[in-house]
């Protein structure tokens, strides 16, 4: 099951780590996850429309440094599985999700349907939530 799941991401995983090849970024896996981070990785992340500590592709996911990989892990992680549930449909839905909100004047980021889901299990790593 672990290999289908692997094999169904794999066109933005392996997008993934050409691109951590290309900007020249330091590799780890944990997990089963390549996390790649590094300053021109940083930069990129930075200059994105909406910042980005970190940005889940596959089974790859990019820090702008390897503190913002350990902070931003859980909430990550949310995505690497919804790119094994929709593998090559997880971009253009993202994409339809953010497009359509912000049409319609809301914030196709945190109103996104994925990054919900994602935020919920930050929602339970509060200092307070013990």
């Amino acid at each position: 099951m672990r290999f289908a799941a692997y094999l169904w991401a794999s066109p933005y995983t392996l997008t993934g780590i050409t691109i951590g090849l290309l900007l020249g970024g330091r590799f780890q896996r944990i997990e089963g996850v390549i996390e790649i981070s590094g300053p021109r990785i940083g930069d990129v992340l930075h200059r994105m429309y909406v910042p980005a500590m970190a940005l889940t592709f596959g089974h790859v996911v990019f820090g702008q440094t390897t503190a913002a990989l350990d902070i931003t892990r859980a909430h990550e992680r949310v995505h690497v599985r919804q790119y094994e549930r929709w593998g090559p449909a997880f971009v253009p839905m993202y994409l339809l999700f953010f497009s359509f909100l912000y049409l319609k004047g809301r914030d196709g980021y945190r109103e996104n349907p994925f990054e919900i889901e994602a935020y919920a299990v930050d929602d339970f790593q509060t200092p307070d939530s013990d």
